[in-house]
């Protein structure tokens, strides 16, 4: 069975440090990809190279069973990353980098104020962006990742800024993805428990 997404005899070099070398990973629908390992051990490195964002020594990362760099726009527009700064414009409110995000990729059927509703931050909709919290600004994010009608999302260190309702929230979210056929690529540090098939990669 050839897997949705695959990396094969992978090896990143970053400066002088070698970050992993004939790595590789088989990832379906369905499935989350746990990036393991301490600070610095490549796990955002690894998911910089994944998004095409860092070019990797050697091997190759495969959608459907063809290289990415032969496809790079359809596999972009397959796919949505929470990454450690959030990427929205400060200067914006809720809505407005929302509406701006969603002319980037397909969006789903899925209703906006439904989503804020669950995220918490229905309240703070009219608030330009840079006037929120960190955490509040990571559930905005969470928010664009909902709306995108995408199979496979991303998450670098999500729990990050979240408090512990905020995590739990997460996994729920993460859990409903994957158990209607979606697919997370997910770096952290806290041990997770979510009730679907996890491949662990060790870095």
């Amino acid at each position: 069975m050839t897997a949705k997404l695959s990396g094969k005899d992978l090896t990143l070099i970053r400066g002088e440090s070698c970050l992993f070398k004939g790595l590789g990973f088989a990832l379906n629908p369905g499935e989350l990809l746990l990036l393991e390992g301490r600070n610095g051990s490549g796990k955002t490195s690894l998911m910089r190279a994944i998004a095409g964002m860092l070019s990797l020594e050697k091997g190759e990362i495969y959608w459907n069973d063809i290289p990415v760099n032969r496809q790079r726009q359809e596999f972009h527009g397959a796919l949505v990353w929470l990454a450690h700064r959030t990427g929205l414009k400060g200067d914006l409110n809720l809505v407005e980098n929302l509406r701006f995000e969603a002319s980037l990729r397909p969006q789903g059927n899925v209703d906006l104020a439904a989503v804020c509703d669950r995220l918490a931050i229905a309240r703070l909709k009219r608030l330009p962006l840079r006037s929120l919290s960190a955490g509040q600004q990571r559930r905005v994010a969470l928010a664009r990742m909902l709306l995108a009608d995408v199979p496979l999302w991303l998450m670098d260190e999500p729990f990050t800024n979240l408090d512990r309702e905020g995590r739990k929230l997460v996994m729920e979210l993460t859990e409903e993805h994957l158990l209607k056929g979606g697919m997370c690529v997910m770096a952290a540090h806290q041990d997770i428990e979510i009730n679907v098939p996890v491949v662990r990669v060790g870095l």
